[in-house]
């Protein structure tokens, strides 16, 4: 894995992001509310587990209304809990994401700036469902986005080729003129990284939730960055 070549950026034309653990993250934001595993009853490993690896009808679409998202879940690790207590960790959770969506950290808008003022097109892919995109509209990052892809949307999920190939058709850019930035999770990096696109690994957020996930990604990033800020430096 390469650092500070100094030339990564200034010869690419796109630069896409990750959106949550990248540019945004619920955690880090300190949205208020509790997380939806308490109010369910549930531990957040459980909860975890059915977000990472059991819900891919959630993210590719295929359900759409955030009840039925959350009660899917819920009663697959919980069969007793209330459509009372669905709603309470429905209404909480679109709240949660929400805020983090309208508050971002001056640095990540900054960096975005001064990527547009180098004549960078940016793109965004997430693997989000309905309940976490909630407020994207009225976010500050939308303005910079050239294109905006949420898996729920496009029925596509990272790290399915499609998905990058979507955007990168409707960047008119190719995989060589272009870097994917983000956290790794979804096996996102060996999703872009198949397709022939630079990635960069950014750890600002997920060193502080799941740092052993870290050399996992590691494997698949052509470069590595801390603050997303130093993206410009590579």
């Amino acid at each position: 894995m390469e650092k500070n070549s100094g030339s990564i950026i200034v010869r690419c034309k796109a630069v896409l992001f990750d959106l949550f653990h990248t540019l945004v993250s619920v955690e880090s934001a300190e949205a208020p509310g509790r997380g939806t595993s308490t109010i369910l009853g549930v531990s957040r490993d459980v909860w975890n587990d059915q977000l990472h690896l059991h819900s891919p009808d959630r993210l590719c679409g295929r359900i759409k209304d955030p009840f039925e998202i959350i009660r899917r879940m819920a009663r697959a690790v919980k069969p007793a809990v209330s459509d009372k207590v669905i709603k309470q960790a429905v209404d909480n959770r679109i709240a949660r994401f929400r805020y983090s969506l309208h508050n971002i950290p001056d640095t990540i808008i900054d960096t975005l700036k001064q990527l547009k003022l180098r004549g960078k097109v940016l793109g965004l892919i997430s693997n989000a469902d309905a309940t976490e995109k909630y407020g994207w509209d009225e976010s500050p990052l939308q303005e910079y986005f050239d294109c905006v892809l949420f898996s729920c949307d496009v029925g596509y999920v990272k790290p399915d080729k499609k998905i990058y190939e979507l955007c990168l058709g409707k960047l008119a850019v190719s995989p060589r003129e272009s870097v994917f930035v983000g956290d790794g999770g979804s096996h996102e990096l060996e999703g872009a990284k198949a397709v022939g696109i630079t990635t960069v690994l950014t750890t600002h957020v997920v060193k502080h939730l799941w740092p052993e996930k870290i050399e996992l990604a590691r494997e698949f990033a052509d470069y590595e960055i801390d603050e997303l800020s130093e993206i410009l430096d590579i």
